[in-house]
């Protein structure tokens, strides 16, 4: 660990800061817009909107990187990403902060395929599980540190936005000035939505619902805050929660997931996601009940989109992983991209403990659908399975694809042990014979 974190130091420290930002500017939005006097169908649709540019930048960042190179793609859009920023006090209307938001969302995304292919180029295959688990962290970290950002100013002014916009601008020296070789930089066209669901139909659905929790997470969780009446501090508390319980249990259930039947643990993780959601629907008066409910359902969510993505694996041919890797990230982005939507409407209809009907609506139908896969194909045997490596909705598709890749790694290494074990046990019983 302590080897991959002195060759990649920079590079996770420039991560860092673009999370901190990131995190920072999605919880702020969510506090400003009720301020302004957004309607929370305006918020959701601004919302939502970054993960259309997300979801689009996943698919074009490679296509630029092709063309003029990591440097200079890096580079423009964290420019953007800056000035952006800045932009939203400026600008004060819905249709306006939508706008932004596609943009920000494409930016930012780009400059995570561009960070994460460095990444992956920097590592071995002994190394990568390390520098991908420590990516993970990194990427937690921020999105909980840009929570405490959020208290020491007024939301109201203009401090605030531009905090994130100098920390996305410093993050640009460490990569810049440390990454020396440029990556070969190559794409897989993405599997079909037909294709996958063929092939992993749990896998695919499940990542859809699921890219709308993570969506009310990551976009929707401060509007709830401001809808329920919470304060800056208590918002900040209860995002911050929700990634801090997604860090925590994220070892703990992929130790489990290496030993036992995924649609199983899938079940009963989407279960407990479900209990916790419901338990902020019922105590949403209180702020201890809140955060637990915060934790329980974002310690559930954030695992599961890494747990749906090794069971699918299980099912997959390791020359094919690359493209499902594509699939998925799609089918999850279209479940982002509707999840505000969606949440936003209901929480007009019914209030802010729509947040929480959604959310367990979305769980629940995650975890019945995985028990009625158990009934239509039995599990693969426990040998034959792809190793858990976690990884978080923020990712792009190329940290999804370099943790598939070191699954396949794991999982060859061990059966060439297992088979030199078997080799050496009956050379012993032969030396024994004789």
């Amino acid at each position: 660990m302590f080897k991959v974190l002195a060759g990649a130091w920079a590079l996770l420290l420039g991560i860092g800061l673009l999370m901190v930002g990131n995190g920072l500017q999605g919880t702020l939005l969510g506090v400003r817009g009720d301020i302004e006097g957004f309607a929370t169908w305006e918020m959701s649709v601004v919302m939502s909107a970054y993960f259309v540019g997300f979801l689009g930048g996943s698919r074009l960042a490679p296509e630029m990187i092709r063309r003029v190179g990591h440097v200079r793609v890096f580079a423009a859009l964290g420019s953007f990403i800056s000035a952006i920023l800045i932009l939203f006090p400026v600008i004060t209307e819905a249709w306006a902060w939508t706008l932004l938001r596609v943009v920000i969302g494409f930016c930012f995304s780009g400059v995570y395929v561009t960070a994460e292919s460095w990444l992956n180029n920097a590592s071995t295959n002994e190394t990568r599980g390390q520098a991908l688990s420590l990516y993970m962290i990194v990427q937690m970290a921020g999105i909980v540190s840009a929570q405490g950002i959020l208290v020491l100013g007024d939301p109201s002014g203009f401090v605030l936005f531009i905090v994130p916009s100098v920390l996305v601008s410093i993050s640009f020296l460490p990569i810049l000035l440390s990454i020396v070789p440029t990556p070969s930089f190559e794409t897989t066209k993405p599997m079909s939505l037909g294709q996958l669901y063929r092939s992993s139909p749990l896998g695919m659905l499940g990542m859809l619902l699921m890219g709308g929790v993570n969506s009310a997470q990551f976009g929707m969780a401060a509007v709830y805050g401001t809808e329920a009446g919470l304060q800056v501090a208590e918002i900040s508390l209860f995002v911050s929660s929700i990634f801090v319980g997604g860090l925590a249990l994220q070892y703990p259930i992929g130790w489990f997931s290496d030993r036992m039947d995924r649609r199983v643990l899938i079940a009963i993780v989407a279960l407990l996601g479900t209990c916790g959601a419901g338990v902020g629907a019922l105590g949403g008066g209180s702020l201890p009940t809140l955060l637990a409910a915060g934790v329980l359902v974002g310690g559930m969510a954030n695992p599961l989109y890494a747990l749906l993505i090794a069971y699918t694996n299980d099912y997959l041919s390791p020359e094919d992983m690359p493209a499902a890797s594509g699939g998925l990230v799609f089918a999850n982005g279209l479940g982002a991209i509707a999840g505000p939507l969606i949440m936003g409407y209901l929480m007009g209809l019914v209030g802010p403990v729509g947040f929480w009907l959604f959310v367990a609506t979305l769980m629940f139908g995650v975890s019945a659908y995985a028990v009625f896969r158990m009934t239509r194909r039995p599990a693969p045997a426990a040998d034959a399975t792809m190793e858990y490596l976690g990884v978080l909705p923020t990712s792009s598709p190329v940290a999804v694809t370099a943790a598939q890749e070191w699954a396949v790694e794991q999982t060859e290494e061990e059966a060439a042990t297992g088979r030199d074990s078997s080799a050496t046990m009956r050379g012993g019983d032969a030396s024994e014979a004789l």
